[in-house]
């Protein structure tokens, strides 16, 4: 592995506090992305010997700044993971706009905002690994998450354009589809529920974050030089034949 600077977007805990850490344990210089949980943020930076950035990926401004930050640090991002990102649950005859808008202007348009901004550097550099991190649900579609499915489809459709985009430039764009992960996100679910979404799993269990921070990693990675426009799916089998 080649020690670079990477960004992780949402890294304050869950996935992108794993991907950080596995990242890190990588050689990587490792900025840690967040937007309000700051403490989290500040604490997963230190235990990796990172650094924390404040970052609101659906305000291109405050984008800009998160990279110059981290450039100045660290010096110029040639690793993104784009894990930002909300649920704004609803059924769709009730969601309103800003319920909708919020779901995908953190996880598409921020995905865009940050690839956008990163990909100058990387050309430079002749070398760029992008992650968008997806779902299965972008796939498989989720009642009452018209939002987030949406979001996470369209992450397929960004991920697959840049990686043509920029292939010959030596930068490659993947994505992972996690199914149900052991996170905050599914913490507040109720116990029914969460019992659902395991018996939905031919592994039969939820996974865990390192679970798929190791996908991450490895798509980061030198030995994935030839991987490109993938999504790779970490679901315990949910997602099959999609």
């Amino acid at each position: 592995m080649t020690p670079r600077v990477a960004l992780v977007t949402g890294g304050s805990g869950g996935i992108g506090a794993a991907t950080a850490a596995a990242l890190a344990a990588s050689g990587h210089a490792v900025a840690v992305g967040y937007v309000s949980r700051a403490e989290a943020a500040e604490k997963v930076a230190a235990e990796i010997g990172g650094l924390a950035v404040p970052v609101d990926v659906t305000d291109p401004a405050s984008v800009a700044a998160a990279f110059t930050q981290v450039e100045d640090a660290l010096g110029p991002v040639a690793v993104l993971v784009n894990n930002a990102g909300v649920t704004g649950d609803g059924l769709a005859m009730r969601m309103g706009d800003d319920q909708w808008r919020r779901v995908l202007a953190t996880s598409l348009d921020g995905a865009f905002h940050t690839i956008r901004r990163a990909l100058p550097s990387m050309t430079r550099q002749r070398f760029g690994r992008i992650v968008n991190v997806g779902s299965v649900a972008g796939f498989s579609g989720s009642a009452g998450q018209a939002n987030y499915a949406a979001a996470k489809a369209g992450l397929v459709g960004l991920t697959r354009s840049i990686a043509r985009e920029m292939a010959p430039r030596g930068i490659t764009c993947n994505a992972v589809a996690p199914g149900p992960i052991a996170t905050n996100m599914t913490d507040v679910l109720s116990p029914e529920r969460q019992a659902e979404m395991v018996a939905a799993v031919p592994l039969g269990r939820m996974g865990r974050p390192d679970e798929v921070a190791s996908v991450i990693a490895f798509l980061c990675s030198d030995a994935a030089a030839y991987v490109n426009g993938a999504v790779v799916p970490v679901d315990g089998g949910l997602g099959m034949g999609h």
